[in-house]
């Protein structure tokens, strides 16, 4: 599933390429991936709207159009968004499709079905239950180290799975949160209100260093309009990462072999020696 970078290179895409584009007429392919409003209410209110522009909160997509109203978009594990020309035939497991008046058209398509959208009011859109409880985002000024600290303080769960909880870091997934810990040379398996307040900021300052070095990464590829979201799914990062599925292989530090553990059913990546409890 893509994190918080993943989703942001997506949405830096589509801004590029679909922003002050008009919209003539919606389709909903699949009912059930905008289940919070009606296939009419969904259709006629994006149809003959413009895009004013395309921005990201938590891991979900946010259109913006010029009728006070925003597309809340969550890619899920297959989801992505393709734009193709007048010609091209829809692709197999397109759930929706927006046509513009230029005529081309952009297509998300969901080989699990497990993506989502819904059209909210811009006036409303923090208080629908998708974004109004999500922690700051970790590259704002709001998520200072302060409220990062205190937020550890009142947890007793491990720090993996604090990591993975959005109500108290936005954006990060397994990938990012085993990424960040190993830089932070911080145990997984550490319970939250036991980590010091120096490793806690060294922890804090690893979050935000692996986000914005995973965007900057991916900010020097080439985006295919035809698979904009399969142009970032980890593509060439992968050969980047440090413990993230790396079991076996060795620490580039001290050269252990890195460790594999479950963790609320999710598979945590680390180094027992760098990051010994």
């Amino acid at each position: 599933m893509p994190e918080l970078p993943e989703v942001e290179l997506v949405a830096q895409s589509l801004d590029r390429l679909v922003s002050k584009r008009k919209i003539v007429k919606a389709e909903l392919l699949r009912e059930k991936l905008a289940a919070a409003n009606s296939p009419t209410e969904f259709t006629a209110g994006i149809a003959n709207s413009t895009i004013e522009t395309v921005g990201r909160r938590g891991k979900h997509v946010l259109f913006y159009f010029d009728s006070n109203r925003v597309l809340l978009t969550h890619l899920r594990m297959t989801g992505r968004f393709m734009l193709l020309s007048e010609e091209h035939d829809l692709p197999k497991h397109c759930h929706a499709v927006f046509y513009f008046a230029d005529k081309d058209k952009l297509v998300f398509q969901d080989q699990r079905h497990f993506g989502m959208m819904k059209l909210i009011e811009t006036a409303r859109l923090n208080e629908t239950k998708e974004l109004k409880y999500l922690a700051p985002e970790p590259l704002s000024d709001d998520f200072s180290f302060r409220y990062f600290h205190a937020a550890l303080s009142k947890s007793k769960r491990s720090l993996k799975e604090f990591l993975l909880d959005q109500t108290k870091v936005c954006g990060l997934g397994n990938i990012y949160a085993a990424e960040a810990l190993f830089l932070a040379r911080v145990n997984p398996q550490t319970p939250t209100d036991q980590i010091s307040a120096k490793r806690a900021k060294n922890l804090y300052e690893a979050i935000r260093f692996v986000l914005a070095e995973s965007i900057e990464h991916g900010s020097t590829m080439n985006v295919n309009p035809e698979n904009i979201d399969g142009s970032y799914y980890g593509g060439d990062y992968e050969g980047h990462w440090r413990v993230y599925a790396q079991a076996g292989n060795p620490c580039s530090t001290c050269q252990t072999s890195i460790a594999r553990i479950v963790q609320g059913a999710r598979s945590t990546f680390y180094c027992p020696k760098c990051q010994r409890r």
